[in-house]
């Protein structure tokens, strides 16, 4: 699979696992073990939306596209500098 395709992917089955709705995709990587992509998720929408709770995820998937692992690494306001 190309990186085209593991985004989408990682995108589809994180939401289904969360019940989140992806906000965009920050990363991703291929290594000895499969890939990493790194995913921006909205945890909780808001008004005003720069105030919407926004989480950073590292999914972890094979060769063959399925999510092997995924871990929450950081959550935030989206109006939030993050350094």
């Amino acid at each position: 699979m190309n990186a085209v395709k593991i985004i989408s992917a990682a995108r589809e089955q994180l939401s289904a696992l969360t019940g989140l709705s992806v906000d965009t995709v920050s990363g991703v990587n291929r290594d000895d073990k499969g890939w990493v992509v790194e995913i921006e998720m909205a945890e909780l929408r808001q008004i005003p939306n720069s105030s919407d709770v926004l989480a950073s995820y590292q999914v972890r998937l094979n060769d063959k596209g399925d999510i092997v692992s995924y871990v929450r690494t950081h959550r935030y306001y989206r109006g939030q500098v993050r350094a």
